[in-house]
């Protein structure tokens, strides 16, 4: 049986607690908005005209390219659709359950943490080892679905092998990636400066004077490259770092200080209406809403 699509959804939401892979095709798509996630993403381009961000960088993604993103890194998809329809695997992996798949020799997530020396969000594949990864994508994705004897043991044996063989390419020394960084330097710049100094006074005058540039260049170039204003990008990452926090039982009173909110009511208005949940109730491992 031919495997079915699903389309995009602007929720962007995990639903289950081990993993979910999805098979997407759209012939057209709205503009992504930037934004994270709390699980780690693994991404396999089947067809698209397709440039990706992440964080400072913007990638030129290939049909059979991988893209690898932490539950830190702001990401984004720019695609043109009208060219060739946009075909992708999904895999959004829950960070307590592969830990559970993996070894005291064989962290599953090595691949995936941007902390490590070396790390590169894409990895371009070479024909048999795209082969490998479709084929294990596919075969994940049927067993996913399945309701027959197995279905609660396959699934995870295929998605051990699939994070070996990702981790196994990631890993290797002469691995071919690209690391095409089409944003300016300025604006790159800007960006990691904001991603160090989330939690200091920041704004488009503050910027512009510390690099030396117009603030009228530099929130046009921010625009234009990064998809959103220089305000925005500063507040998502902000809220990224207070979920983050929050997520681990740091105290909401304590949690908007830390990451540059000015005062409480202030960050509550953001964090609610950028997730649909209180900071109060994330704290508290209350559910998602939204």
């Amino acid at each position: 049986m031919a495997i079915q699509p699903q389309h995009f959804n602007a929720k962007q939401q995990m639903r289950r607690t081990d993993f979910e892979l999805q098979y997407k095709r759209d012939s057209s798509l709205i503009d992504v908005e930037l934004h994270h996630h709390d699980f780690y993403e693994v991404y396999y381009l089947i067809s698209g005209d397709v440039t990706y961000t992440i964080e400072s960088k913007l990638y030129k993604v290939l049909p059979g390219d991988l893209l690898l993103i932490s539950p830190r890194e702001l990401h984004q998809v720019h695609i043109q659709a009208e060219r060739w329809d946009y075909e992708r695997y999904v895999l959004w992996l829950n960070p307590g359950y592969v830990s559970r798949l993996s070894s005291e020799g064989s962290d599953l997530l090595q691949a995936l943490d941007p902390t490590r020396p070396g790390y590169r969000n894409q990895i371009r594949l070479q024909s048999p080892e795209r082969q490998r990864v479709q084929s294990l994508l596919e075969q994940l994705y049927a067993e996913s679905q399945e309701t027959a004897f197995g279905w609660d043991l396959l699934p995870g044996s295929l998605l051990t092998q699939l994070l070996v063989t990702v981790n196994r390419l990631a890993l290797r020394e002469d691995v071919s990636h690209t690391n095409i960084s089409l944003t300016s330097r300025t604006v790159a710049q800007v960006i990691d400066y904001i991603s160090l100094n989330y939690a200091e006074p920041l704004s488009l005058d503050a910027l512009a004077e510390r690099f030396y540039v117009s603030k009228y260049h530099l929130s046009h170039e921010f625009q234009r490259q990064v998809g959103t204003s220089v305000y925005r990008y500063i507040q998502k990452k902000r809220l990224q770092i207070a979920r983050h926090l929050l997520s681990q039982g740091h105290k909401p009173n304590l949690v908007y200080t830390q990451c540059g909110f000015r005062d409480y009511a202030g960050f509550y208005r953001a964090f609610r209406g950028e997730y649909g949940i209180s900071p109060r109730a994330l704290s508290s491992g209350g559910e998602e809403h939204g």
